[in-house]
Order: C-alpha cells, then structure tokens, then sequence
C-alpha cells in the first residue's frame, strides 16, 4: 500500500515502448480445473476491495468492506469475460476483465472469510454503514471535491433507524452522493436511479445524439463530398470534406451490437475501423489530409476499444496513460503501483496525419481517456471545444446488503508526468462553446469550423 508519486511513475515508463505494459496468457475462468487447478482457491485483489473464489474453472466474488463481505452478483450476466493468470509464485495471480485495460493483481487466502459465507443484515443501519464505508475506503476524490465524508456520516447516520423506510434512506443516499457531482457515482434503489454529472455539463443521452447528427449534417456536412455514413448501431459515423478532410464521430464504446458483449462489440468496431480506414484513405495520393475526431457527445465504455481506435490513428508507439488503484482503506493518498498502457500501431491501415478533438462537457469516461492517450500522439492533436466531464476511472459495481446496486470510481488515469484529467477534465487548446441550445436554434457549430481551419493551416 506504497504511494506512488511520479517520479515513480517516470520509472515505471522506462523503456514501456518497447513492449507492451501488461503482456501474459491468460487461463480463461471457464477452463477445466484439470488445465488450470492451481488458480483454484480464494484470492483478494490489491485494491477495489474485492475476494474472488475460484473453483473448477467457475468463480465467485465478494465485496468487501472492513465491516461486511457481500456474494456480488452485479457482474452476473453482464457479458464481460474475466481471466485469471498465475503467477509470480504460488501466492499470486492476475485478474483480467476484456472490457477493462490492465490487470488486477491477486493474493492467495487461506480460505474464505467467515462473514462471505453469510449473509448480511439487510437493515437501514447495517445498509448505510456499508454504502458510507464502501466510499470511505475506495473513493480517491473527496479532497479534491472538497466533501469531508466523515462530516457525511456524522450528518446523515444519526438520522438512519430501524425503522427507516426504503424511500427515506435512498434520500438520505442521494443527499449524500450528489454533491460529489461525479458522473461515475450512481445509486440504483427500488427502480430509481441516483445520478449528478458535474454542473453546466450535459449528459450524453439518445435524444442529445440524434440532435447533435442532426446539426451536424445541417450546419457542417451540407458541403461533404460523401455523406455520412454510419456503422455499429449508428454510434460510429464517417464522411468527407472538401480538401480530402475526413470527420468520424464515435458516440460511445459500448453498444456497437445488439448482444453488447465486449467481443462482439470490438468485432463490430474493428470491421467498421476497416471500413473508414482504407488502404485508399491512408496511403497514396488521394490519402486524407487531415482528421477531424468528434467525440463532444461519448457516453464512454470500454477503454480497450477507445486505444484500438487510437492504434488506428498512429504510425508509432506512444505512451497512452497509466491507471492506479486506491489500495488503502484508510488513505485516499495510498493507491497501487501505476500500470501503463502503450499505443502500437495497428498492422491494419492506420491514418498517420494531423487530428483536431472535438470535445466538451458530454465527453465522458472513455471517450475522454482516448483523447487523453492522443495527446501523446505524433504529431500532437488539437483539441477544441470545452472541458471533457472529468470522469475516468472504470466504475466500481457494489451491491448493498438490501439488495440496491451502487457504483463508484476508485482509479487514477496518469499521464507521464503524474497528473489526472479527474474533475476538471481535459481543457481544450482553442475553447470554444460547442453544442449549445442557442447554436441547435440557429443552426451554427462553429467548433467544428475552427477544428478544420486549424486542420488547413498545418
């Protein structure tokens, strides 16, 4: 549970471009026992506060807390694929989720602690001492939020009793998350959803896509000399401007198929990728001459696919960013060893040219950890637009004694230096408001003019 500043982390990226950060064969979980028995048996991750059990190619995990430890079925069904790697020693393994970047490394327990093998009392009390010691222990943000969470729990656990109802006590949740504003924080009781994204932003939403396509073909492709056309349920969308300039639109990583797997998603996402980045539009005379990224309406997803499309926009390696968990119950300073994560270029054909971000405030999670990985890139992209939302961290799924799911960021995304996007977000290089009611009335979109002026004069 060492902090880890970054000079540190400025060692741990010595000579990263030469390999990749995270490289080992993974034992998929629904393997035999007999091909991989000696993953069999109760692990704890270092960081996010979880116990996996693994049993004859199945697994299990538990959510714990200093005071409870809850069978987590919120990962059940939710079609993201885990593997579990040996090693180093007997003591150790590594977990990896395909719809996550990284690993989760994992330390060998004698056997399963007593309290995972009961259930919880599903009491208000019990209930909110684990939703306030949950945060307490995993949430990296409170300093920088500015939200004394002992303070929280000093105001709002005297008023939790017996006999609180269900409706009182989600109350009591949501007047203790929302001022947090973190778009990564979420409460799901009795059907109603708990939600704050950080103030004078918009949440991406299907209504605010179909809007933003709309003004785009009206105010920004009426001169295109192909139209636009899209791929993966409409959230990936290309057309081509006057001068060879291309304009590709990603709305999110996730839901590119109607299964909404991680494979099926990335197989969809790569065919499309193909599609936009041909052999014609990267090589030769007729290549593009510049790129225009808009990515100021991404609901996020899956940060895998988010560095395939950055693999698709690079002619050489280069340093995308790192993550570190937070790993100590009792210091939201303490967090685990950075991994990072590197750019290859894809052995597909791959745009090599200059790129100009659109971004802004609906900029979310994934889509704005693309943009933060592009900023390494060769020659450097411009960003214009606003402010991405400052929410990078894969969430961390939690269910609660009385059955209510909740989730929360616990992770860093670094850049070399050390530094986080977290919060304030991604600034952009020329600022201009983007998306705004008054431009949907009028019609206008002046980002994207100044992404393709400052396209036409590099």
């Amino acid at each position: 549970m060492t902090k880890y500043t970054s000079p540190t982390l400025a060692a741990v990226l010595t000579g990263v471009l030469a390999t990749s950060a995270v490289a080992a064969t993974a034992v998929p979980a629904s393997a035999s026992a007999q091909a991989h028995g000696h993953l069999d048996g109760v692990w704890r991750t270092d960081g996010y506060s979880t116990i996996v059990r693994i049993t004859g190619g199945t697994y299990e995990l538990y959510d714990t807390t200093a005071i409870s430890c809850i069978r987590d079925t919120t990962s059940d069904g939710d079609g993201s694929v885990s593997t579990f790697t040996a090693g180093p020693g007997p003591e150790h393994a590594r977990w990896h989720i395909d719809a996550n970047v990284g690993y989760r490394a994992l330390t060998r327990l004698p056997a399963l602690p007593a309290a995972c093998a009961q259930a919880a009392p599903a009491t208000p009390i019990e209930t909110f001492d684990v939703f306030w010691r949950t945060f307490a222990e995993n949430y990296p943000f409170f300093a920088q939020r500015g939200i004394d969470w002992q303070r929280v729990y000093d105001t709002y656990r005297p008023q939790v009793t017996a006999t609180t109802t269900n409706a009182q006590l989600r109350d009591l949740f949501a007047a203790m998350i929302t001022p947090l504003h973190d778009a990564h924080v979420g409460l799901v009781a009795d059907g109603v959803r708990v939600f704050s994204a950080r103030p004078g932003t918009q949440v991406p939403n299907d209504g605010l896509d179909a809007q933003t396509v709309a003004l785009i073909k009206h105010a920004d492709l009426a001169d295109a000399t192909s139209p636009l056309q899209t791929w993966c349920q409409d959230r990936v969308g290309f057309a081509t401007l006057p001068g060879n300039v291309g304009y590709l639109r990603v709305s999110g990583f996730t839901g590119f198929t109607s299964d909404d797997t991680f494979a099926a998603n990335a197989a969809a996402f790569s065919s499309a990728l193909d599609a936009v980045f041909t052999a014609d539009r990267t090589s030769g005379p007729n290549r593009l001459r510049g790129l225009v990224l808009d990515v100021r309406v991404n609901g996020g997803g899956d940060d895998p696919l988010g560095l395939m499309l950055a693999s698709r926009l690079t002619g050489h390696s280069f340093f995308a960013y790192a993550k570190q968990t937070r790993d100590d119950p009792n210091d939201p300073e303490g967090f685990t060893r950075p991994q990072p994560f590197v750019v290859h270029p894809s052995a597909a054909p791959h745009y090599t040219g200059p790129i100009s971000i659109l971004a802004g405030g609906s900029t979310f999670s994934a889509g704005e950890a693309v943009t933060q990985a592009l900023l390494n890139r060769s020659p450097r992209p411009v960003v214009v637009g606003e402010n991405t939302q400052g929410v990078f961290s894969d969430i961390l799924d939690r269910q609660l004694p009385n059955g209510w799911m909740f989730g929360l960021p616990d992770e860093e995304y670094l850049t070399a230096s050390g530094r986080t996007y977290d919060i304030a977000g991604i600034p952009p290089d020329i600022a201009v408001p983007t998306l705004t009611p008054e431009q949907f009335a009028d019609g206008t979109d002046p980002a994207f003019r100044v992404a393709v002026d400052a396209l036409r004069r590099r």
